[in-house]
């Protein structure tokens, strides 16, 4: 026994089947004739159309027709879904998804004076094929003169975009269309405006539009292919841009090349039998009397523009500027070119060029020199006592040691001897650091952390690499953080002495990526209401055929606010999948070696993996796989990480 709910499925999959179907009313003096014309409506042969007939024809005595057999005809299998049914139930609108749709064969009606044209144009990328009918009905809207049906049968099978003439036009040059025109923006836009043609009157030819612009003074911009489009498919009571001025450019404006590099980026730390040679580190960006710092590239000419009545508009010339230059510096005679005026470092201080001297302290930074406060390069050739401080807008390089001490530069920081922090000690780097060692103190560093002996209980943070290299590199206690690698010969002692040590993390972006999956979560739930709502109007819908007013402006609110949802929800995942592609990156990089020991109480954090070390390895570089700290077999740093300068 069928029961209520198979009932209803069983009706809703006819319903379903109907709506997918694309149903023709035909008639004919016989069923064959009928289905020939369902045929040509359908563009289908007949044994792949259906049929249901509604009225059976009749004839009277001698074979006379009185009434036409009528069907109702549609593709055998039915067809796909309707588009306004896909728009209805996507709750979108047609012109968001109409970019890459097939394009349907078209019917193109011109009146000339040699008489009623008619061209049919091929579908494309799967599109429906022109019918007859269609041809006939767009005849039928232009003009009421007698018209050759069997030619227009002919020509929409043929559909082979050529102009042909179906009917005889009493032409009467008077009735033609007529054109107007109008000029606006400044003379930017011309848009032409046509009225239809009388009964025996031609739709305007190519030349008469071309004649009519030039009588009307339109001579520049004019656009050959919206004029082309209305002579095939003329558009009538309507503007339509037919000439577009072109706006003048401006020239670039004259700028400064400089000639040399100020960003220390690339480092490399040499060693020998064990032992880094800091001598050969070139901390100063160093150029020599009479060098070449920067050139002028000089400004550029405007290109003029013109208005479709073939007026020109000047252009700006691009804006002209100078080198500027500060201490030790010279301009040429042309002020196309800066010369250095001595030895020294270059550097770029609010937008002017110097070269700065080395600022020299032949002993220790002590109470005889005090704090060290300069806008360019330091160099210490003692050490740089407790309690002082040595700030600078370049480089500061010690040769000796730094103790309980302050050391903050925009550049690089190097100390030949080492850093014993003492606890409350500070280093802070824009670019890179190197030492000998560094004890109990807490440095950060813009580039690599690059140290000879060891590192023991301090906070070192670097945004890109820590590395040791030496016979006594190691790591013991504190904690190591660093975005890209670590790199060292032993971790952790023999005591066990806790040592954390932590890379491929970005705290502050992957904040970011929290909040905005934690919003995405939000907006799914408003997203989930918001498609029940639309499905419970959509059901309404069907159920009574109709909505009231109310329950309309409901629906069209709802699927307002499901794109405005979407549009968010694409807006965030964008930014989301930045966020994750630069996380993804230093998780790729992030890795901790050691080329001898990693002892017991070492703890590993490699992103959202951990490993606590419980036994000793041996020459083995950790690294991340499926949030899974994973020890392989010891990995050298391929970078380079050794100075590169131009001098």
């Amino acid at each position: 026994m069928v029961n209520m709910s198979q009932l209803q499925s069983y009706m809703k999959k006819q319903l379903d089947g109907d709506r997918q179907r694309q149903f023709v009313h035909v008639s004919g003096d016989s069923l064959e004739a009928a289905l020939r014309e369902a045929s040509i409506e359908l563009s289908l042969p007949i044994k792949k159309i259906e049929y249901e007939i509604l009225e059976r024809g009749s004839r009277r005595l001698f074979g006379k027709m009185v009434k036409p057999f009528m069907l109702l005809a549609y593709p055998a299998g039915g067809g796909g879904e309707t588009e306004a049914d896909q728009q209805f139930n996507a709750g979108i609108d047609l012109d968001e998804i109409g970019q890459d749709r097939a394009r349907d064969g078209q019917v193109f009606v011109r009146l000339t004076p040699e008489g009623v044209m008619l061209k049919v144009s091929r579908p494309e990328g799967g599109g429906i094929h022109a019918t007859e009918r269609m041809a006939i009905e767009k005849l039928t809207a232009r003009t009421d003169v007698p018209v050759d049906k069997a030619l227009i049968a002919k020509v929409v099978r043929l559909a082979d975009g050529e102009f042909v003439r179906v009917g005889t036009l009493d032409y009467n040059p008077a009735y033609d269309a007529v054109l107007s025109l109008e000029i606006i923006d400044q003379e930017m836009k011309a848009y032409l405006t046509a009225l239809p043609p009388g009964r025996g009157g031609a739709d305007p030819a190519g030349e008469t539009i071309a004649n009519f612009l030039q009588a009307n003074g339109v001579v520049e911009g004019i656009r050959q292919d919206v004029i082309e489009a209305f002579v095939q498919d003329p558009v009538y009571k309507e503007p339509v841009l037919v000439a577009e001025g072109v706006a003048p450019q401006n020239g670039a404006d004259a700028r400064v090349v400089l000639n040399f590099e100020s960003d220390s980026s690339k480092v490399q730390l040499k060693e020998t039998d064990g032992r880094v040679d800091f001598k050969e580190l070139n901390l100063v960006q160093n150029v020599v009397e009479g060098q070449v710092l920067a050139k002028k590239l000089p400004a550029e000419r405007g290109k003029p523009g013109r208005t479709v009545t073939g007026k020109v508009l000047a252009a700006t010339n691009g804006a002209d500027t100078s080198i500027q230059v500060g201490k030790n510096v010279r301009l040429s005679d042309d002020q196309q070119t800066a010369y250095a005026e001595i030895n020294g470092q270059v550097t770029l201080l609010n937008g002017k060029i110097n070269v700065e001297p080395v600022y020299v302290i032949n002993g220790n930074v002590n109470l005889k020199t005090g704090n060290v406060l300069f806008l360019g390069t330091v160099l210490v050739k003692g050490n740089v006592d407790d309690g002082f401080s040595v700030k600078a807008a370049g480089n500061i390089e010690v040769m000796g040691n730094v103790g309980r001490s302050n050391l903050d530069a925009e550049g690089d920081i190097i100390v030949h001897q080492g850093i014993a922090g003492k606890t409350t000690g500070t280093i802070r780097s824009g670019k890179n650091l190197w030492s000998k060692f560094i004890e109990n103190a807490v440095v950060e560093a813009g580039g690599v952390v690059a140290v000879s002996d060891g590192i023991i209980n301090s906070e070192v943070s670097s945004h890109k690499k820590v590395i040791c290299r030496g016979k006594r590199a190691s790591i013991v206690g504190g904690r190591i953080l660093a975005s890209e690698e670590i790199d060292a010969k032993t971790l952790g002692s023999v005591a066990g002495m806790e040592t954390i040590l932590e890379v491929g993390y970005d705290p502050i972006s992957k904040k970011r990526a929290d909040e905005l999956l934690e919003r995405k979560e939000e907006l799914s739930k408003d997203l989930e209401e918001t498609d029940r709502n639309l499905g419970t109007l959509e059901n309404l819908k069907r159920q009574k055929g109709t909505l009231t007013q109310e329950k309309i402006r409901h629906l069209l609110e709802e699927q307002r606010r499901k794109q405005q949802i979407l549009k968010e929800i694409n807006k965030l995942n964008s930014e989301i999948e930045e966020i994750q592609q630069y996380l993804g990156e230093l998780k790729t990089h992030g890795r901790i070696s050691a080329s001898g020991t990693v002892y017991a109480g070492v703890k590993v954090h490699i992103k959202d993996a951990t490993l606590e070390v419980r036994s000793e390895f041996k020459a083995v570089t950790f690294i991340s796989e499926a949030n899974t700290v994973k020890v392989t077999k010891y990995q050298e740093t391929d970078d380079d990480i050794s100075i590169t300068r131009k001098s």
